[in-house]
């Protein structure tokens, strides 16, 4: 898991201007099952739009700085490993300080961060995620 980490986070700040870290968030396994839950008590209302979707594969806590994936992730796959990317995403969002006008907003960077990844496995965010562009628009836009 460490050196996935490290390669992921290096990956990142190499593509996309995300800060260099040298250590990596804590990473935690939940039941898939219980993950929506989980990440509704952790956000307490500060994430309406995101909370209120079925399909949560993943996920990071800004308040504790931890990434939360469900059990039996290993990371072998590209669709596995892009979740991974996502999330790691948001965590180098945190460290360099960023602001967003809505939760959507933060989601873009994300997004496009997991469809490269995915991309260069010679897969996509449509083939493993159900991700269409329509979709896409709408996860990463403010809708007020």
């Amino acid at each position: 898991m460490q050196s996935l980490l490290a390669a992921v986070l290096a990956w990142l700040s190499l593509n996309f201007s995300l800060p260099a870290v040298e250590q990596p968030p804590a990473v935690r396994f939940v039941a898939p099952e219980s993950m929506m839950a989980m990440r509704r008590q952790l956000a307490d209302g500060e994430r309406p739009a995101a909370t209120g979707r079925a399909d949560v594969h993943a996920f990071y806590d800004d308040r504790s700085g931890v990434v939360y994936l469900p059990q039996g992730w290993t990371g072998d796959t590209p669709a596995e490993s892009s979740m991974l990317v996502h999330e790691l995403v948001h965590h180098l969002q945190k460290v360099r300080g960023d602001r967003f006008a809505c939760p959507a907003e933060r989601e873009k960077l994300a997004y496009r961060a997991q469809s490269r990844w995915l991309e260069e496995a010679g897969t996509s965010l449509a083939r493993e995620f159900q991700v269409d562009p329509m979709t896409l628009l709408v996860r990463t836009n403010c809708m007020h």
